[in-house]
This record gives C-alpha cells, sequence and structure tokens, in this order.
C-alpha cells in the first residue's frame, strides 16, 4: 500500500498520540490531528487527506456529523473508531459514506486492514457515483431528444425516425451533441 496522508481526530490525547505513531510506523503522515469534529472539519479543509480517521465520540460535533461533512465537501475514505459497539451507532455510521469501524483500542494488525478495505471500498463507491452520474446524464438525454422528436412531429409532420435523423444530422453537421441540439429545439 502506498503512504497515505491521514487526518485523525479524537478526543483523548492518548489516543491521538498511538494513532500517530501506528500510522507512521505503517510509512504514512499524519496530516492533522483534532480534538473534536468542528477541528476535524477545518482541518480536513486545509490538509485535503486521503483518509480520515475519526472517534465517534467528540465533543461539540462527533465524529459521524464531522464525517457526514467532510465527505459532503470532498469525498474521502472514513474509518470509524469507537469505544462503543452500540447498534444505533453503527447504523447511524452505516447510513453515511463510512467505510470502516474500529472499535478501541485499536492494533497494528486490526488498523492495517481496515485502511486497505476502507480505500477498496471508496473505489468502489466512487465508481458507482460516477456510473450513476452517467446514467442519470444518459436518461436526461434521451427525454431531451425524445422531446425535440415530438416537438418536430408536431410542428413539420414528420415521423418519429425522421425527427430522429433530423436532429442526428444537426448535431453531427453542427458539431455538437444530440442533448444539446434538442435543448435548443425546445427553447425556440
Amino acid at each position: 500500500m502506498k503512504p497515505l496522508r491521514i487526518l485523525i481526530a479524537d478526543d483523548e490525547a492518548v489516543i491521538r498520540l498511538g494513532l500517530r505513531a501506528v500510522l507512521a510506523e505503517m510509512g504514512h503522515q499524519v496530516v492533522g490531528a483534532a480534538t473534536d469534529g468542528l477541528s476535524a472539519v477545518e482541518l480536513a479543509r486545509r490538509t485535503r487527506p486521503d483518509l480520515v480517521i475519526l472517534d465517534i465520540k467528540m465533543p461539540g460535533m462527533d465524529g459521524l456529523a464531522a464525517a457526514e461533512t467532510i465527505v459532503a465537501e470532498r469525498p474521502v475514505p472514513v474509518l470509524i473508531l469507537t469505544a462503543y459497539s452500540e447498534r444505533e451507532l453503527v447504523e447511524r455510521a452505516a447510513t453515511l459514506a463510512v467505510q470502516g469501524y474500529l472499535v478501541k483500542p485499536i492494533r497494528e494488525a486490526d488498523l492495517s486492514p481496515a485502511i486497505e478495505i476502507a480505500l477498496a471500498r471508496f473505489k468502489e463507491w466512487q465508481a458507482l457515483r460516477k456510473e450513476a452520474a452517467s446514467l442519470q446524464e444518459a436518461l436526461l438525454t434521451r427525454d431531451l431528444v425524445d422531446r425535440a422528436k415530438r416537438l418536430l412531429m408536431e410542428r413539420e409532420g414528420l415521423q418519429e425516425r425522421e425527427a430522429f435523423l433530423r436532429i442526428q444530422s444537426l448535431s453531427r453537421r453542427q458539431r455538437r451533441s444530440m442533448r444539446e441540439v434538442a435543448e435548443e429545439m425546445l427553447r425556440v
């Protein structure tokens, strides 16, 4: 695994120091260490880490709220640390873009595979988001082209295939996407 730039947040100094030492031994760089969720969010904005490790219960903003804010601003893999294995907290973490959940005390033997799994899950999540955005774009384009076809059929009495070929031909001639041609037709 290549070295990562990692942000950690835990309200216990001993945990922060221990995590920093273990991560350094693993070859990673700790780019920031916060004592609460709000500080973690600010540090994430400034340092743009490759991975964020957050304690679940911290003063002010808890780790789950911090994870939600950080990921909304800039998607990044998140591991949640906790001394609690309460079902409610696990379920709340599952609804967020959190890639791993570790119960303290954390050992290097647990942390290394958790980081690898978090990175792999994050990569999968990013691919799914990209695919969903692409499918949404395709559906929008199809809808616009269909509406433009209907408009041509009504205005010029064309058959559906003829209307489609007209849009396609304009798209090629003008070197613009069919979506752009359809949007322009619908604006007029």
